[in-house]
């Protein structure tokens, strides 16, 4: 039986807050049509959003078009800086997924992001080894559920969780039909999750009661 965990990224598997922030903001210094200073707080509250709703947040006054392309040139100006000084990885990260590939699971990643930026994670802190496949919203024009259900049925997996920190993860995960779990160390807040770890360490006592 094939059994997977697909997780998150933003607050999940790594915090790169403070390395997309400077990112953002040396971007839109470039530009006298934004005038805009984000901050961590504002930024993680937007984790888990797509781009064109982000956009909104961060440029209201802009026209969709020039939000979206300000939003891009953001993006890869923060994917630059997180090549070159990668993010924060939460504690136990690799040990925790070397225990889990022992185990014989599969492992994927899936996020409301664009394109390079999942990429960029495994290329700095040298994860790629340790993922079988990973999807996210630019790359298909789809919703984080609908994503996770395309993820499933590409890898035939017979069993399956998804690890986030938000409640648009856990609604996403309801919708795609597998269990939730809930990183509560994470950026969010969420309602009946099916499953709590409050470490990243802790998903190793979750596989084993779901994939019993």
């Amino acid at each position: 039986m094939k059994n997977g965990i697909i997780f998150d990224l933003d607050g999940t598997l790594w915090d790169s807050a403070s390395v997309v922030v400077k990112g953002f903001n040396d971007e839109i210094k470039q530009h006298s049509d934004a005038d805009y200073i984000l901050t961590e707080e504002v930024l993680k509250l937007q984790m888990g959003k797509t781009a064109p709703e982000i956009s909104k947040v961060f440029f209201p006054t802009l026209p969709e078009k020039r939000a979206l392309q300000l939003m891009s040139l953001c993006a890869k100006r923060e994917r630059k800086y997180l090549a070159e000084r990668g993010g924060k990885l939460f504690p136990q990260l690799e040990e925790t997924i070397i225990k889990l590939k022992e185990m014989g699971i599969k492992l994927y990643i899936i996020s409301n992001c664009e394109c390079g930026y999942i990429e960029t994670f495994l290329k700095a802190h040298k994860m790629a080894k340790y993922f079988d496949d990973i999807e996210c919203h630019e790359s298909t024009g789809l919703s984080k559920g609908e994503n996770i259900k395309l993820v499933l049925k590409r890898n035939n997996l017979d069993r399956a969780v998804y690890v986030g920190d938000t409640q648009g993860d856990c609604n996403a995960t309801r919708f795609a039909g597998i269990p939730f779990v809930y990183a509560k160390y994470g950026f969010g807040n969420v309602e009946k999750p099916d499953y709590i770890i409050n470490s990243f360490s802790e998903i190793v006592n979750v596989a084993a009661d779901a994939f019993n």
